[in-house]
């Protein structure tokens, strides 16, 4: 997201037309394994946070198993959505019948509009999670105050709409989350590129295309 509206100054702001499909593949196969493995962290989080077990043993077998799920089903599904368009494009050239061909181009036009779609609402989960992940962390040690201004805001509005009061709430709660969410990133990701990576770019030099 913060790429978007700031292309980092090394690169700079790179038109799709001019790369070829292998690149803009390989780059969008990075852009969702970096989302999804920041939502498998988090979700990983959560799950530790829920065993209600004091064993080592048995919170490592529950983990494992949650980390298999998220493997076959998060990765499993990116790894059909980025060759749905080869899977459309490859219809539209051999289908037998003209609807068929026509569903295959579909299929190609209609992939770059879902990857929007989902990159904005993998954007939106990972605010929402991560925020709900650091307000109950706080809460967890003793700092009370943003999760019972978060559950005090979500209630009050449920009460005042007065209908469907459970959903109101997770939608406040959700909305509230990804807002410190998003305070936490906007706050982090300066520290982070000015300060860290160019520490870090000391002991990991980033390495030059053609060298």
């Amino acid at each position: 997201m913060l790429h978007a509206f700031h292309p980092h100054p090394e690169t700079g702001h790179v038109e799709p037309d001019s790369l070829d499909a292998a690149h803009l593949e390989e780059q969008r196969v990075k852009g969702a394994i970096k989302t999804d493995f920041i939502l498998s962290a988090e979700i990983m989080t959560i799950s530790l946070a829920a065993v209600d077990t004091d064993s080592l043993v048995s919170a490592g077998l529950v983990l494992a198993v949650v980390a298999i799920g998220i493997t076959a089903l998060v990765y499993g599904t990116v790894a059909l959505l980025v060759k749905m368009d080869d899977a459309g494009l490859k219809l539209s050239q051999v289908g037998q019948l003209a609807a068929t061909r026509s569903f295959g181009r579909w299929m190609v036009k209609f992939m770059p509009r879902l990857m929007t779609i989902i990159s904005i609402v993998g954007t939106a989960a990972m605010l929402w999670v991560g925020g709900n992940i650091i307000v109950h962390g706080l809460e967890v040690l003793n700092w009370h105050a943003p999760y019972d201004l978060i559950k005090g805001v979500a209630a009050t509005a449920a009460e005042a709409i007065g209908v469907a009061g459970g959903f109101v709430k997770w939608v406040v709660t959700a909305t509230l989350d990804g807002i410190v969410g998003l305070a936490l990133g906007l706050f982090l990701i300066p520290l982070v590129t000015r300060a860290v990576m160019p520490f870090l770019s000391i002991f990991f030099p980033e390495k030059k295309s053609g060298h």
